[in-house]
């Protein structure tokens, strides 16, 4: 199924998590006009796991860098995570991710 036939809400999130795959990731990062990586995928599994797995957990960055580090190559703080995703590793990698919008504060 390609992203153009999945429902969205008004801020192009997905309405049904369960619709999403690493395909959808890929249309999703490109209409954000961001390029996915394995250390992309890091961090949209971890989301996905904490919010599936953990109460609908959205964790904010701080605990983003913490839940990672163990699997990380190299260094990680919130400075990566905003390479990754530069509209905010909550928000924008929630949104690849396919989870509901984050009601955390904080631009987009």
């Amino acid at each position: 199924m390609a992203l153009a036939d999945l429902e969205r809400d008004a801020h192009g999130y997905l309405v049904n998590l369960n619709e999403w795959n690493e395909d959808i990731a890929q249309e999703i990062a490109a209409e954000e006009g961001i390029e996915l990586t394995a250390d992309s995928f890091k961090l949209i599994n971890f989301l996905r796991d904490e919010y599936i797995n953990n109460n609908a957990n959205q964790p904010n960055e701080r605990n983003m860098v913490k839940g990672l580090k163990a699997d990380w190559d190299g260094k990680l703080g919130t400075k990566e995570l905003y390479s990754l995703f530069p509209k905010g590793p909550a928000k924008q990698a929630g949104k690849v991710a396919g989870l509901p919008e984050t009601r955390r504060k904080g631009g987009y």
